[in-house]
């Protein structure tokens, strides 16, 4: 289903890369994107933007019945190391339902649909070089299509939730909510001290990533989102074949944090039993999880 290539054996050669403080370029004053109202100029297919001098490349996914007035979500998916932006939108061998990390099927047209490609097929992040892409990216999006700004998400599995969190970490302010599966501290961390709603998935016998710093990523946004702390939240034994959902109590207004620990290892489609295998996206339960974090009434707040 996944083409993961050499993910062992290239999770194992990184290291954390350096935190650099990079200021984000958004100074918001609505929700409206500036390319709201008018005529798209931008349609599905792979875009190319240059960002500090080196051709950057992404998929988007426009809703087939895009309106110009309409503000939509925008979705990121991030890939693993060794994967590609192609494997993330197309689905790999599972195709469309697992297409956007099942957030097409989810979205059902209601959201703009994002596949970044890191360089080398990675997110070593340096001195801030993948958060400088994002940022472009959004800015490309914001200006060609009607956004919704306050209903920007972003997700990945692996080298991809490891992005995800650095993005969590540095721009805070400019996503509503993040997804982090069987993520590690691999891409770094600028900034961290800003809320933003938090699901954190992993596997309890991750061993790539694990789990104890999947904990302890979820635990910065415990801290900054002013919630209850998550110590002993509930995980499921080894060889039950089945997942448990916290969610942290006492987070501020909006700001919610949610931890999925899951009887499996490092997989971005975690299964239950009776399932036969513990990754499958057909049947995993993640898509509708994350749809549901995404869209609960608070995420709405703002």
């Amino acid at each position: 289903m996944y083409l993961f290539g050499s993910l062992l054996l290239g999770l194992a050669c990184l290291t954390e890369a350096l935190s650099t403080t990079i200021p984000s370029p958004h100074a918001r004053a609505t929700s409206r994107s500036p390319g709201c109202g008018s005529a798209p100029t931008i349609t599905s297919g792979v875009k190319s933007l240059t960002v500090n001098g080196k051709q950057r490349q992404f998929t988007i996914r426009v809703p087939q019945n895009y309106q110009k007035d309409t503000t939509y979500k925008v979705i990121i998916g991030l890939h693993w190391v060794g994967g590609t932006m192609d494997q993330v939108a197309g689905g790999g061998t599972t195709g469309e339902p697992w297409a956007y990390y099942g957030m097409q099927k989810m979205a059902n047209e209601s959201a703009i649909l994002v596949a970044p490609q890191g360089l080398n097929n990675g997110w070593a992040n340096a001195g801030g070089e993948d958060i400088q892409f994002i940022d472009a990216i959004n800015k490309y999006i914001d200006s060609g299509l009607c956004v919704d700004q306050v209903q920007r998400f972003s997700m990945g599995f692996s080298y991809g939730g490891a992005m995800t969190y650095a993005i969590a970490c540095a721009r805070a302010k400019d996503f509503r909510a993040v997804v982090v599966i069987a993520g590690g501290q691999l891409s770094g961390c600028s900034g961290g001290n800003d809320p933003v709603a938090y699901f954190g998935i992993h596997g309890i016998s991750d061993g790539t990533l694990n789990v104890a710093g999947g904990r302890s990523m979820r635990d910065r946004f415990v801290r900054n989102n002013g919630c209850a702390s998550m110590a002993g939240a509930p995980e499921p034994r080894a060889g039950s074949r089945t997942h448990i959902t916290t969610a942290a109590t006492g987070c501020k207004a909006g700001y919610p944090v949610v931890w999925a620990a899951h009887d499996g290892g490092h997989g971005p489609a975690p299964a239950d039993a009776p399932v036969p295998s513990s990754d499958d996206g057909l049947r995993t339960w993640m898509p509708a999880a994350v749809w549901a974090f995404y869209t609960q009434p608070q995420l709405a707040m703002f």
